[in-house]
């Protein structure tokens, strides 16, 4: 995987320790742990799934200390079994300690994220179809959740309002209906930005396929209206389906021929992935 903009990950990571440090530091470390004391530590999975975030959990140790030695034995998109050692960490004990809650909770999430994607990613694998996030992030970390669903297996929808314009309902509905839309979204966009549209039925998606757009969003229809929808469209746009897209209904909707199915809940709605730092030696 490509890395994270180091950057975002240290602004990410000095907001998030800041919020935990609050205005007196740890006073548990400080009370309890001797100055010099060292610490030699292990990030360890305690279940099956997809790695993600080693880098900001890389960040949070340094940024508490540049003396921590972080040495990761996995690298982020691996799969990881229950046992398996994600990183070591040697270093001054106050800093570690202080430093892991924020390192695992970056860690744990983003790992959630990319074991979802990858979840739904397997139910799909025998099709053309690909697994897309959506804007549905937590605020502040869509970032570090769409390099998550990288990490799964997965691809990214548009990282925010300024990347494509994609038309939904209420836009529709505002603009006076599909066609009026459309020919507005082609006046107002530069050359390098892509259309997308959002139809509920067959009826509007015929008049997108006369109309134009780079991509067509087709929303809440059953497997066999997004086969139909999916003839129709004969390859002159890419086809996007959309809405309560579950575990038990991924695999139907990707063999109707789709080409991407869009998934707000490996974002939004993640379990967190259960990882743990077990000291091996405190000196």
């Amino acid at each position: 995987m490509a890395p994270l903009d180091p950057i975002s990950v240290r602004r990410a990571v000095e907001a998030a320790l800041a919020e935990d440090l609050g205005r007196a530091g740890d006073l548990t470390s400080a009370a309890t742990v001797p100055a010099a004391a060292r610490a030699n530590v292990a990030i360890v999975s305690r279940q099956f799934g997809r790695l993600a975030g080693l880098q900001l959990a890389q960040a949070a140790f340094g940024a508490l200390d540049p003396q921590i030695l972080f040495k990761s034995e996995k690298a982020d998109a691996d799969a990881i079994l229950p046992g398996d050692v994600i990183a070591r960490i040697e270093g001054p004990a106050r800093a570690v300690l202080t430093a892991e809650r924020t390192a695992l909770n970056f860690l744990g999430h983003l790992s959630g994220v990319a074991t979802a994607t990858a979840t739904y990613a397997d139910l799909i694998a025998h099709t053309k179809a690909k697994i897309c996030c959506t804007r549905k992030t937590l605020p502040g970390l869509r970032v570090f959740q769409k390099y998550a669903v990288r990490c799964g297996g997965g691809s990214n929808h548009r990282f925010g309002l300024d990347d494509a314009i994609l038309i939904k309902d209420n836009h529709i509905a505002v603009a006076g209906g599909v066609e009026q839309a459309l020919k507005a979204a082609k006046a107002a966009a530069g050359h390098l930005v892509k259309i997308e549209i959002e139809v509920d039925d067959l009826d509007q998606l015929d008049r997108v396929i006369a109309e134009g757009a780079d991509v067509v969003l087709l929303d809440n229809m059953d497997p066999a209206t997004l086969s139909e929808a999916v003839r129709r469209i004969g390859g002159r746009m890419i086809a996007e389906a959309s809405g309560n897209v579950s575990l038990e209904t991924v695999a139907g909707i990707a063999e109707t021929g789709v080409d991407l199915i869009s998934v707000g809940r490996i974002t939004h709605s993640a379990p967190n992935l259960d990882l743990g730092l077990d000291a091996e030696l405190v000196l």
